[in-house]
């Protein structure tokens, strides 16, 4: 960590800053030049409590050297995490492809869409049991029966689950019911006390970046659910808010690469949520994995004009089958397999 101090600063209160570096457990180094003093911080930088530093007397700022994600950083592990779900390896050279209907609706209506992806060659399947809803008048799903109609057609097809875990008080029912996959969603990036509960199992968990989150505060929550003990964590981008309204949310590409450099964990991308509409889907998973991305969470429907939720995004099987033939013939140009 380093200490800028102010221009004006007096050896008493440098002195003061050294004196309370060295109480943390910390040694100093002075460096005084023409037109500031710079005191570096050097020992564990975890143990600094940098509000306290900044509120001393000459302190004009304080600046971490560490990145405070400590776990899920690059700096912390330099080769990637792949995370093995059901046989099915996330974050290596196969690229994973989960699709599958928003919501649980019916048993038939899952027994279609889980022979369907299984046909169309995706290698895990997702659905939301528990939907949350801008509004509280529309469908939110339909609950720990919609994780047994889940359960039953995915099996018949080898299908390891995806799905939406929205309550901590849920949690237990979600392992009893042997879910392969939690799905922290947009809106609970930052419900701390979700995140340290799923933290204490070893469930993979798929954390979405919050709607108007930075990559450091999705890099934080991150750290919590390691910070708990369960490092199989993979990263889902899925559309950041932005003033443009010509499209339900804008796919922030660039954040792939991003992430790829800060952490080693994996990182896949929602581009139904991002577009908002089943035409873009194509063009937007074309791009993720061209920028790097290590999976697709695409939303598919047997019937999408009767989808009892998010009808305009969702693709039928048919787009399914080949957007999938599209996608490996991507993945084989950039030296991945899907």
């Amino acid at each position: 960590m380093i200490i800028i101090l102010k221009s004006n600063v007096s050896d008493e209160q440098i002195a003061a800053v050294e004196s309370r570096l060295k109480k943390m457990g910390m040694e100093a180094h002075i460096s005084r030049g023409i037109q500031r003093t710079v005191i570096g911080a050097i020992g564990d930088e975890h143990k600094l409590d940098k509000e306290a530093l900044e509120a001393l007397p000459g302190v004009e700022d304080v600046v971490r050297v560490m990145k405070p994600y400590k776990i899920v950083s690059r700096e912390s592990q330099a080769g990637d995490t792949i995370i093995d779900i059901s046989s099915h390896p996330l974050g290596g050279n196969k690229i994973q492809i989960i699709a599958g209907p928003c919501s649980v609706e019916t048993q038939e209506q899952m027994d279609q869409s889980a022979a369907a992806v299984a046909a169309a060659g995706c290698s895990m399947m997702r659905g939301g049991a528990f939907k949350p809803r801008t509004s509280p008048y529309t469908f939110q799903g339909v609950g720990v029966e919609g994780l047994v109609m889940f359960q039953k057609a995915a099996r018949a097809h080898n299908l390891p689950i995806v799905t939406e875990l929205m309550d901590v008080r849920m949690l237990q029912t979600f392992l009893d019911h042997k879910v392969d996959v939690i799905q922290i969603g947009t809106r609970n990036m930052q419900n701390f006390d979700l995140l340290k509960e799923v933290g204490k199992t070893q469930v993979p968990v798929i954390l979405k970046r919050g709607m108007s989150a930075t990559i450091s505060e999705w890099l934080m929550a991150a750290e919590y659910i390691a910070a708990g003990g369960n490092h199989n964590i993979i990263f889902c981008e899925r559309g950041i808010r932005t003033f443009e309204t010509k499209y339900r949310n804008v796919l922030d590409v660039t954040a792939i690469p991003v992430i790829k450099q800060e952490t080693h964990l994996p990182v896949i991308v929602d581009p139904s949520h991002a577009g908002g509409k089943a035409w873009m889907v194509p063009a937007l998973s074309r791009a993720a994995i061209a920028a790097g991305a290590d999976g697709l969470l695409i939303e598919s429907h047997p019937r999408p004009a009767e989808a009892w939720c998010d009808a305009d995004q969702a693709l039928s099987h048919e787009q399914l089958t080949q957007l999938m033939g599209e996608l490996r013939g991507i993945a084989k140009v950039i030296g991945r397999d899907l």
